[in-house]
């Protein structure tokens, strides 16, 4: 009988682990996630306690980490492809947003004082392999 836990993944936001929740359970992996609406009525909390923990019955463990290792947490394009490189060839990209002019700076220094979304980003790419940043342009 089904009667113990294993964690096998903690988020600080919950719908990082909804998204991982779906995944796992369509793969017939049945999914509980602990802490939930805790860090959801206020987020602020999320790292006081540990984050959301995402679990699933001890012997489904191994198929679930399998799983999730086969996920990728690295920039995909818009037809769901790891972005390159083109420096090196590594697909350990990872998309970033910066403050480059003075634009973007106003931009988010308005956003931060009207507590409103930012107006105006920009976003680069930033290799983990090599360092290098980069446009996809």
């Amino acid at each position: 009988m089904k009667e113990t836990f294993s964690k096998v993944a903690v988020f600080q936001y919950s719908a990082e682990a909804q998204i991982v929740k779906s995944r796992l359970e369509a793969e017939g992996v049945e999914v509980f996630l602990f802490d939930q609406f805790t860090i959801d009525t206020d987020p602020l909390v999320s790292n006081a306690i540990g984050g959301i923990k995402l679990k699933v019955w001890a012997e489904d463990e191994e198929r679930a980490l399998s799983i999730l290792e086969s996920i990728s947490e690295y920039s995909l394009d818009d037809k769901g492809q790891e972005i390159i490189c083109p420096i090196c060839g590594s697909a350990k990209v990872e998309l970033m947003t910066s403050i480059r002019d003075i634009r973007s700076f106003f931009a988010f220094l308005f956003s931060f004082l009207t507590i409103s979304l930012p107006i105006h980003t920009t976003h680069e790419y930033h290799c983990n392999n090599c360092k290098q940043k980069f446009d996809l342009d």
